[in-house]
């Protein structure tokens, strides 16, 4: 890799002025301190995230009423109950923004906000649950282990419950030949885990338990698919406050998701075919006067041999940039 010194690796811009100008103006608009939190298409909900939000409410402090902005694909869903119990500690009234997607672990941390306000364009998604296993099938393509769900499990045995002309076949043999049984028995536990999450959430400004538990089973098992977009008025069914968002901060709002998309844009150098560095912004999370992001730092090379990908040279880190009398600073931030 000594020939690769040379390359310029490319760096994302960190846009920490223009997102503090719009932060500035929603809060003008809101009414009340803003809370961001944004992933790229490569970053994802965990458990770093619930210390780097951890660092943030240290800075701006407890709050009678905080507004969350919340764009993220999902991720790890006890991260999302961590997260909610530390924003419910600081604010005793949240209110989600929700003006793109907060699908699947995102959507557990629109549910802990006594509020939720969306745009034409939010959605929130099911939380029915998939996972990566050790003992899960690899793809034949990319040699990765393959995600399964367990809405796809309960639907093949009930095909095979509904197939009165194949009795003579016993169905679970066959399924093992392609999905071990502790897999499955992975994914009947990480179900029961999503509902207890959702449910624990809710409570948090819910006092009803049974609607508690009404609102994460439909979550958890009324949807065909993951990724099936609940929009505002499936989110009102269900029982919960939401409401359309003011236009004024839904334009704001994506003029803010505009510069995120720009700072957390691939930002991949090739070697060569087989050799790239990553330099991309994965998560980031900001409030007035501070700003928390995590970057990738890391060259990936492929084995071929082996068919995957290794990483090396790893120097990845959480990075803060905060206003300190009057001047920003910034420094690196070790969350394990």
């Amino acid at each position: 890799m000594d020939e690769n010194k040379n390359v310029k690796i490319k760096q994302p811009p960190v846009l920490f002025n223009e997102t503090q100008q719009i932060i500035a103006q929603l809060e003008a608009k809101l009414g009340m301190p803003l809370v961001v939190y944004w992933n790229s298409y490569n970053g994802g909900v965990c458990g770093n995230d619930v210390l780097a939000f951890y660092e943030l409410f240290n800075k701006i402090g407890k709050n009678e009423k905080v507004a969350l902005f919340i764009k993220s694909k999902g991720g790890d869903v006890e991260s999302s109950l961590r997260i909610v119990n530390i924003i419910r500690n600081y604010n005793k009234n949240v209110v989600a923004l929700i003006p793109l997607e907060s699908a699947s672990s995102a959507t557990l941390m629109a549910l802990g906000a006594d509020n939720i306000q969306m745009g034409p364009l939010a959605y929130l998604t099911p939380i029915d649950s998939s996972t990566v296993h050790r003992l899960s099938p690899l793809d034949t393509v990319n040699n990765q282990k393959v995600r399964i769900a367990h809405d796809e499990i309960k639907r093949i045995t009930k095909l095979w419950k509904e197939d009165e002309h194949d009795s003579q076949v016993n169905h679970y043999q066959e399924l093992y030949k392609y999905v071990h049984p502790l897999v499955i028995g992975a994914l009947d536990r990480s179900s029961s885990l999503s509902v207890k999450i959702c449910t624990e959430i809710l409570s948090y400004h819910v006092s009803d338990k049974e609607k508690c538990k009404i609102i994460s089973e439909k979550l958890n098992n009324d949807y065909p698919s993951h990724s099936y977009p609940i929009v505002l008025k499936e989110v009102q069914e269900l029982g919960l406050s939401a409401e359309s968002m003011d236009q004024d901060i839904h334009d704001l709002l994506l003029d803010l998701n505009n510069l995120y998309s720009q700072m957390g844009n691939k930002a991949f150098t090739d070697f060569d075919e087989f050799n790239y560095h990553d330099n991309q912004i994965l998560n980031i999370l900001e409030a007035k006067e501070i700003q928390l992001y995590f970057q990738n730092d890391k060259d990936w090379s492929y084995l071929k041999e082996e068919r995957r990908w290794q990483v090396l040279n790893d120097e990845s880190y959480w990075h803060k940039n905060e206003i300190k009398e009057g001047s920003m600073e910034h420094s690196i931030v070790y969350m394990s």
